[in-house]
């Protein structure tokens, strides 16, 4: 029983001694677009071919930086993607090259570094703090998210969702 205990303890506590990277390499969550732009200038495992490479989504104003390392013989990545809210990266997501690395290396190694992840499911395994949410899905992304703004961004839909409902409610009453 005592180990069971001990277990149980170790487990919850590993989670939170590391604290979880702000993003990948030199790229963190919160940076600008530009200083974003210059830190995927100076590493070509990205593919990252400048301006050409930006698009701004018209419905709500959100930068995407939509980067092409499929060609760059050396790169661990496929594709990768750099959302900005509000002028902040907001969320990275890294797809891997499962030529070169696997599900299961990444996610031995991430749960060596941060412990145990807090939530796990035969499609992603997720890690979080008070600052980041990370996660390794399958086949192989890797994703970055800034907790603070995605919590915001959740509790704004179940705002809405409350409105819809109310409004579905008061359709249904009126049949």
């Amino acid at each position: 029983m005592r180990i069971k205990i001990l277990t149980l303890l170790m487990m919850t506590f590993s989670s939170y001694i590391f604290s979880l990277p702000m993003g990948y390499g030199s790229i963190n969550i919160g940076m600008s677009v530009e200083d974003v732009k210059k830190e995927l200038k100076n590493n070509s495992d990205f593919g990252y071919r400048g301006d050409r490479d930006v698009t701004l989504s018209p419905s709500t104003q959100e930068v995407i930086i939509v980067t092409d390392a499929s060609k760059n013989p050396y790169s661990f990545f496929t594709e990768c993607y750099f959302l900005f809210v509000d002028e902040k990266l907001f969320s990275i997501t890294l797809n891997l090259n499962q030529s070169k690395i696997d599900y299961h290396s990444i996610f031995k190694t991430l749960a060596e570094k941060y412990g145990n992840p807090n939530s796990i499911s035969p499609k992603k395994a997720s890690w979080k703090d008070s600052s980041i949410l990370m996660s390794l899905e399958k086949p192989l992304t890797l994703k970055y998210i800034d907790a603070e703004v995605f919590n915001k961004q959740q509790e704004n839909s179940a705002v809405q969702k409350n409105i819809d409902e109310q409004m579905r409610d008061n359709f249904l009453k009126g049949l």
